[in-house]
């Protein structure tokens, strides 16, 4: 039903006094005060979720968004309201900003059910804002749309261009190594992150933003724009003169968008850019509040025959920047177009097929962005693994690891995450060589919120001889950002008696990705017997983290809390 159809969601909307023509009097009364007369609150109500916070610095540019938005829903005849919800800074939550993804989503769900709008733009970028504002709007029974604050600029230090934060991971690895000193790695640390956005390379906020156009809850051509760009606050003005259409039309639904063919198209774009391991857990719990059926093994099946054709780090070399000027995503798609389900409609209102036909052919200028035909590598960028280690599944980014350490068997070295792990990794008298398996655990959702604690360091007498790269396996995430040889999400997590709780220093551990299997070779019955001395830990006193310790769903089926 569209607004003209049913009145002002001022007045449809109403808070309880067992009085609804006193609701609705008492409400326009207030609004009169804000300056709000009866033509303006007859307008389509689009409802603005900010989460601009100075504990958030990518949403630094915010306000100049959100302006663009407001204007759009003006020149299109609506009445912009902005409210405020949770704002999840990556690097300035503790312990990780994914123990607070399914509290945003939960806030931002009962905002947009609470307060009178007829439809809704949700404001976001970092990490967690995005897949937390999915989720919202897949729960939610009103047009939303979604637009992010977009990817930094690069910076440039000794001639080395530089952009948050592969690069920051590489840099410190050779600081650990001795090749930066202090003085260095602290001169390079200015040039890491020099403008407002996200990071700049395909990571997990880049990852969500692209996936969340392909799935059609964000305009075309809105993943890519720089946060500092004229293009970024047009795409905004945009938004807000599409949601006030999509209001009037009561069209495009979550629901309606979110289909299992839009899943399947987000996956295939997924292992096209070599994207976030984050985002199999992201599209899983989106997925599931969509109601679509989706299985953690169709991120390796329903992408088989996709190669990685995006050339940014951490799998390639290059930067969002170099990707939005290559034609964003409109352009993967345009090349990913044959493998792709093209009667899908997103927030436009127009068929997948259709748009890509006003997408131009590739060209050789398009450098961040190669042809099915000359691909970067072979499909499967990103691996579901099975196995004694992991029997529910763990998954691993192919496109981000040494080819020479997929197949690998060697000795296990165990660290917990109660444990000063840096401390225990240097430790001078430790036997760890790079043949050894470096095994983290009681990082999983239930255990520790999943933190992206899964890329362990390397031994620092290790990295000072040169290895960059080991064998690593946890219950943990890895950030977007990260790369190597890395084995996450093993389910069950060692918190709820997962193998990962049985392995002992020394025992031999086996990957094959090939193979899709990572395992522990001992015998069943010693797995058994180790694994009754295991005790599960008391879940936290209160409040939130204990709700979520209590209610967390697995990471194979998304890890958000089992009653949503």
């Amino acid at each position: 039903m569209s607004p003209s159809s049913a009145g002002s969601a001022i007045d449809r909307s109403r808070t309880s006094y067992g009085d609804e023509g006193f609701s609705r009097y008492l409400r326009r009364a207030f609004l009169a005060s804000a300056g709000y007369d009866d033509v303006d609150l007859d307008r389509p109500i689009i409802g603005i979720a900010v989460t601009r916070s100075d504990y958030n610095t990518c949403h630094r540019d915010m306000p100049g968004l959100l302006e663009a938005v407001r204007r759009g829903v003006l020149e299109a005849g609506g009445l912009p309201m902005e409210f405020p919800t949770i704002s999840l800074g990556e690097i300035l939550t503790s312990p990780t900003s994914m123990l607070y993804r399914n509290l945003m989503a939960m806030d931002t769900e009962e905002m947009i059910q609470a307060l009178p709008m007829d439809g809704a733009v949700l404001l976001g970028g970092c990490d967690k804002t995005v897949p937390a504002q999915l989720m919202a709007a897949a729960s939610a029974d009103k047009p939303v749309l979604l637009e992010v604050v977009g990817p930094m600029l690069t910076g440039s230090w000794r001639g080395q261009r530089l952009g948050a934060c592969t690069d920051c991971r590489r840099l410190w690895g050779d600081h650990r190594g001795g090749v930066l000193d202090e003085t260095e790695i602290t001169e390079a640390r200015g040039e890491l992150v020099t403008t407002a956005g996200t990071c700049a390379v395909m990571g997990t906020a880049s990852t969500m933003a692209s996936l969340t156009e392909v799935l059609g809850m964000m305009l075309p051509g809105g993943a890519t724009p720089p946060a500092s760009s004229g293009a970024r606050l047009r795409h905004g003005a945009l938004t807000g003169r599409r949601i006030v259409e999509m209001a009037r039309e009561g069209r495009g639904l979550p629901r309606e968008i979110l289909t299992r063919p839009a899943f399947e198209n987000a996956i295939k774009v997924l292992a096209a850019l070599g994207g976030s391991t984050n985002a199999l857990v992201h599209l899983l719990a989106v997925a599931r509040r969509a109601g679509v059926d989706l299985a953690l093994d169709e991120f390796d099946t329903v992408a088989a025959h996709v190669p990685l054709i995006v050339d940014l780090k951490p799998s390639g070399r290059l930067y969002m920047e170099d990707l939005h000027r290559s034609g964003g995503i409109p352009a993967v798609l345009k090349q990913l177009a044959p493998h792709l389900d093209l009667t899908t409609t997103g927030a436009t209102g127009t068929a997948l097929g259709e748009l890509l036909a006003d997408v131009p052919e590739h060209q050789e200028w398009q450098t961040a962005i190669t042809t099915l035909e000359r691909p970067l590598s072979r499909p499967g960028a990103l691996a579901v693994l099975t196995g004694s280690l992991a029997p529910n599944g763990a998954i691993i980014k192919t496109s981000a690891a040494s080819p020479h350490l997929l197949r690998h068997t060697g000795p296990a070295f165990v660290v917990d995450a109660s444990q000063d792990i840096a401390a225990v990794l240097d430790d001078p008298d430790n036997e760890i060589t790079e043949e050894h398996v470096l095994v983290l655990r009681y990082s999983g959702p239930v255990a520790a919120g999943f933190p992206e604690s899964g890329a362990l360091p390397i031994p620092a007498k290790l990295a000072r001889q040169g290895v960059r790269d080991m064998v690593r396996i946890s219950d943990a995430r890895m950030s977007g950002t990260s790369y190597g040889t890395v084995v996450l999400h093993c389910d069950p997590e060692a918190a709820v008696g997962g193998p990962l709780a049985a392995v002992e220093n020394g025992d031999l551990i086996r990957l094959d990705v090939p193979a899709r299997r990572v395992d522990l070779l001992i015998d069943q019955a010693t797995l058994e017997e180790r694994l009754t001395r295991y005790s599960r830990a008391e879940p936290p006193a209160r409040g939130w983290r204990r709700l979520y310790a209590q209610t967390v769903l697995p990471a194979s089926q998304g890890a958000d809390l089992d009653f949503l």
